[in-house]
């Protein structure tokens, strides 16, 4: 017979990250589910070349029915970093409000994260540059090959949120780390 322990770490969780821009916003989903990551989905939302209430209209919809076909329990954004540019800085904001909105629409949970924490959850260095994200997506997700940047950064996201959803699970049910120090 299984101990309750055992049966009570047996958890999943399926993520939804978004990285969210005014012209391409990345998504990617991902599972944690009996301790290993698995690759659900991931791409672009392009809405370069359209009026930007129109571009903002457009995110809303294709996350919102990426959630319906998911079923993410929680949506991860990156929180807005200060830009030289305050205009991109402003429409990069609304980017984050149309996904967020699509989120809470369909009762998703929101969760926010820096881009050092994500980096740092990801790739062990809160500076790394973007090929370097993209290649620890690829090999911790068992991915033939590297995603699209944006989608890369969304998985990341996903990911950052998953391990410290599985520490604060981990320290609740009494699994935390057991190693002598």
């Amino acid at each position: 017979m299984a101990s309750s322990t055992a049966a009570t770490d047996r958890c999943s969780l399926r993520v939804l990250g978004v990285d969210p821009g005014s012209r391409v916003t990345g998504f990617g989903v991902v599972e944690y589910e009996d301790r290993r990551l698995r690759y659900i989905d991931c791409g672009q939302i392009r809405v370069a070349d359209q009026p930007f209430a129109t571009r903002l209209h457009k995110i809303y919809t294709e996350l919102s029915a990426i959630i319906r076909e998911h079923r993410p329990q929680v949506m991860v954004v990156e929180q807005v970093f200060v830009a030289h540019n305050a205009q991109s800085a402003l429409r990069l904001g609304h980017a984050r409000g149309a996904a967020m909105v699509a989120a809470t629409s369909e009762n998703i949970d929101v969760e926010e994260y820096t881009a050092l924490q994500v980096k740092q959850a990801v790739v062990g260095n809160g500076k790394a540059d973007k090929v370097q994200v993209q290649h620890m997506i690829r090999v911790l997700l068992r991915l033939r090959q590297s995603p699209p940047s944006d989608a890369a950064d969304a998985l990341a996201c996903g990911i950052c949120h998953i391990h410290t959803w599985d520490n604060a699970h981990r320290l609740q049910i009494g699994l935390g780390d057991t190693r002598s120090g």
